[in-house]
């Protein structure tokens, strides 16, 4: 057998190998998966309709951590829909767009470390979407905890005062005050702790690992995505989503009425929400 035909049967038997098991591991993943989300399967028809109703009732909106991956992606989704009077952006800088100015968004750049100076930042916004977060591998343990915890806190307490009536918050799968793990113990309590603010709705979004590209990747994180591509490719699993798919879920929510004040969407919810965005 020449050099040629054996690289070829040794790479052939590999792919077979490989994809047997992401079709194994996909099985196991759907059989852990979320339950089917009922209430949002029949949104798509009466989209049109929702939006020109919301559209009617004049509503502003902030955003915050419209720099990073899901935050741009809800603000191209909120200006596409157009359902708001007008955005704000709330952030560290003032972002730039390849587009000429954009009508009716506003940008105010702040100090997270003296969050307390920019309360008018926050004031006078029916809505408040939080994106915000970092990692302790990029920030270190402290850094994680600041911005993940008490930027995203004191963000939602000045946006209660100054009249915001519903929060929506992206947190992680997995979230639980009480975990031993960090990255979820955070997410946990600050999703408790802004629970206790008691805003008219706090919706909390809990997607699993983003599918993204990230331009600052690194190979554990880009390993992964693949890996969850991978599955995703061969069945719908609560391990992973699309980043499109939670911006177009949090958009698609907000004009929706929840059950409750305070909803917690899960990996599934958010997918049905997001169903058609990037998958």
């Amino acid at each position: 057998m020449s050099v040629m035909k054996l690289l070829d049967s040794i790479l052939g038997n590999a792919t077979g190998i490989f994809t047997v098991v992401i079709v194994l591991i996909a099985v196991l993943f759907n059989y852990f998966d979320d339950p089917d989300p009922v209430k949002y399967n029949s949104m798509a028809e009466d989209t049109k309709t929702l939006e020109e109703n919301f559209r009617q009732q004049n509503k502003s909106c902030f955003i915050l951590g419209a720099s990073g991956e899901t935050g741009r992606m809800l603000l191209q989704d909120l200006l596409g829909r157009n359902i708001f009077s007008k955005i704000t952006l709330i952030g560290r800088r003032t972002l730039t767009f390849e587009d000429k100015a954009i009508e009716n968004l506003v940008q105010e750049v702040v100090d997270f470390e003296k969050l307390e100076d920019y309360a008018a930042s926050f004031q006078g916004h029916d809505v408040g979407y939080c994106c915000l977060g970092t990692t302790k591998a990029k920030a270190g343990t402290e850094g994680f905890i600041r911005v993940d915890h008490d930027y995203v806190l004191k963000s939602a307490e000045l946006a209660k005062a100054g009249g915001c009536a519903e929060f929506h918050l992206e947190s992680s799968r997995g979230a639980d005050k009480n975990s031993n793990f960090l990255y979820l113990k955070v997410k946990g309590q600050v999703e408790a702790e802004i629970e206790a603010l008691g805003f008219d709705r706090f919706s909390i979004y809990r997607p699993g690992v983003l599918l993204v590209d990230r331009q600052e990747s690194r190979p554990a994180e880009w390993l992964a995505r693949k890996f969850f591509g991978a599955v995703s490719a061969v069945c719908s699993t609560a391990m992973s989503i699309p980043i499109q798919a939670v911006a177009k879920a949090m958009a698609s929510n907000t004009l929706l009425q929840p059950e409750q004040k305070t909803e917690i969407l899960e990996n599934k919810d958010i997918a049905s929400l997001g169903k058609g965005a990037g998958q």
